[in-house]
């Protein structure tokens, strides 16, 4: 199984083109669209996102994992082995959060270069042929960071905290999902965001139709909604806002 995480959108080609590579290397492996609204340009709010997602990722599966401002630049191209899931894309921290949430992790920078490799494309071109190989069980030409690479205080997302309190993701529903996890807020208090106070709930029917709330998500994550109602267009919220909340 190969999984796809991006910040690409649903419209365009970019995500078909990464598809027929997977099909023509990896013909028998089943593909499947985690995310392509992940922030964009943005691998830390993306970061949170992937690691609440990890956890329902089977083990042995490939995650072609795809936020890359810095594409063409010095940015590292990486394989990470994060609890026996795997996942592969640019070194910009997007791993940083799954990596320290794993029991055991695993990583090494990509050596092998494909014949083709466009420098603005790296999810088609590079990572993309490294899944399907992954899937196949080769590994490709890679040099394995060392233990002490992650306390390398230098590389990307070492100084990110352990939960984001900001707005990392808006659904459709308008929703606004952060990068604090549910069991990390202090039971039954409130948070704060556009000086408006949220109160928590446990779903969206406790409460009365319109009214906003938080909760914790399916994902384990912090929640901002209103019950059939869009909470984000309701305060004026966006991908990035930072939160106000008591953690423990």
């Amino acid at each position: 199984m190969i999984l796809l995480f991006t910040d690409f959108g649903y419209e365009g080609p970019y995500v078909g083109q990464m598809k027929a590579v997977l099909a023509a290397q990896a013909p028998g492996e089943v593909v499947i669209d985690l995310m392509h609204d992940a922030p964009l340009y943005d691998p830390r709010g993306a970061a949170y996102l992937l690691a609440s997602l990890a956890g329902e990722i089977p083990p042995g599966a490939i995650c072609v994992a795809v936020v890359d401002p810095g594409v063409g630049g010095e940015r590292p191209p990486v394989i990470v082995e994060a609890d026996g899931r795997w996942f592969t894309g640019p070194g910009e921290g997007l791993f940083e959060i799954l990596q320290r949430r794993a029991k055991s992790a695993r990583q090494w920078r990509i050596d092998w270069r494909p014949g083709r490799l466009a420098p603005s494309f790296h999810g088609r071109d590079l990572f993309a042929p490294v899944a399907a190989r992954l899937a196949a069980g080769v590994m490709l030409n890679s040099t394995e960071l060392p233990d002490g690479w992650r306390d390398d205080l230098d590389r990307p997302g070492a100084d990110w905290p352990d939960h984001l309190p900001a707005i990392v993701h808006i659904d459709r529903f308008g929703n606004a999902v952060t990068g604090i996890r549910g069991n990390r807020i202090v039971p039954d208090s409130n948070i704060h965001i556009n000086k408006t106070e949220i109160y928590p709930a446990l779903v969206f029917s406790a409460v009365p139709e319109g009214e906003m709330f938080w909760y914790e998500n399916s994902n384990g994550m912090v929640e901002i909604a209103a019950n059939r109602a869009a909470a984000a267009d309701i305060l004026g919220l966006t991908v990035g806002q930072e939160v106000g909340a008591e953690l423990t």
